[in-house]
């Protein structure tokens, strides 16, 4: 769902606050397609908050449209429901400042890097048209992670050729592909290609992070959900240490990592300094 003045709604698989219907009308309907200079692809709402929230907070701050799309609503995860998690986003992406997020709505855990999975990556990617896409990591101890990146890998070369016809809202899309793709480093720690100083956005990546109330520790839940990996203090504090780490690998408090298959472009050195 495409964000406008921070006015939000709220509809099945999309991520919305509360508006006039005609207004909604008018943003789902009449736009084929909205320019996003980044789109995040990722298995889970949550992943790219926890991953490179830092980062795409930073991008808004620039002056970029950022927007997310979530491959599923967290079905299998044992605290929340499904429609927690997307009002939990929804509030995550208000907090980062997201021009658009969506959510597929495959099924957690089986979803597969298949013709009919890549079709719906696909028209997102026509849809946003990004110059860069951020997906999950290469390897890491959730078997969705990797196969997210795969998905998105692979759907992004595809977008590319005109031959793969889709459709959105009934017309025909026309062919993209992404400049790069950029993997965050999650669980697994892999050494980054490169790092994002989040020094100064690190307290809204966390803000954004407390608005997933059921998935990440939280001092005042009373609640009898089960304690899982993410929802322990144990949790929080190594986010907060891997922040640290990938920072002081650039000189900065906090950092983000990430990983790209292709190399990197420099034209002046003095960029570097």
């Amino acid at each position: 769902m495409v964000f406008e003045d921070n006015s939000l709604f709220w509809c099945p698989f999309s991520y919305m606050f509360v508006a006039e219907f005609d207004l909604l009308i008018n943003q789902i309907f009449m736009q084929q397609v909205i320019k996003l200079d980044i789109l995040a692809i990722v298995a889970h709402p949550d992943d790219a908050e926890l991953c490179s929230g830092g980062t795409l907070i930073k991008m808004c701050r620039m002056g970029k449209k950022v927007g997310i799309v979530d491959l599923t609503k967290g079905d299998l995860g044992s605290r929340g429901t499904p429609d927690i998690r997307m009002q939990e986003a929804a509030a995550a992406s208000r907090i980062m400042g997201l021009a658009a997020r969506e959510n597929l709505g495959y099924r957690d855990g089986f979803f597969r890097n298949d013709e009919a999975h890549q079709m719906g990556v696909i028209r997102m990617i026509r849809r946003f048209q990004p110059e860069i896409v951020i997906a999950n990591s290469l390897a890491d101890r959730h078997p969705d992670h990797a196969r997210a990146a795969q998905l998105v890998k692979e759907s992004a070369f595809y977008s590319g050729l005109r031959m793969i016809q889709t459709e959105w809202d009934g017309h025909a899309q026309k062919e993209w592909r992404p400049k790069k793709i950029f993997h965050f480093i999650q669980d697994q720690y892999l050494e980054p290609d490169f790092v994002v100083d989040i020094s100064e956005t690190f307290a809204d990546k966390e803000r954004a992070m407390r608005a997933y109330g059921t998935q990440f520790f939280n001092p005042d839940d009373t609640s009898d959900q089960p304690v899982t990996h993410i929802s322990s203090q144990h949790f929080w504090d190594f986010m907060e240490a891997r922040a640290r780490t990938m920072g002081h690998k650039i000189g900065v408090t906090f950092g983000e990592g990430f990983q790209s298959e292709s190399m990197l472009k420099v034209d002046d050195l003095m960029d570097q300094v």
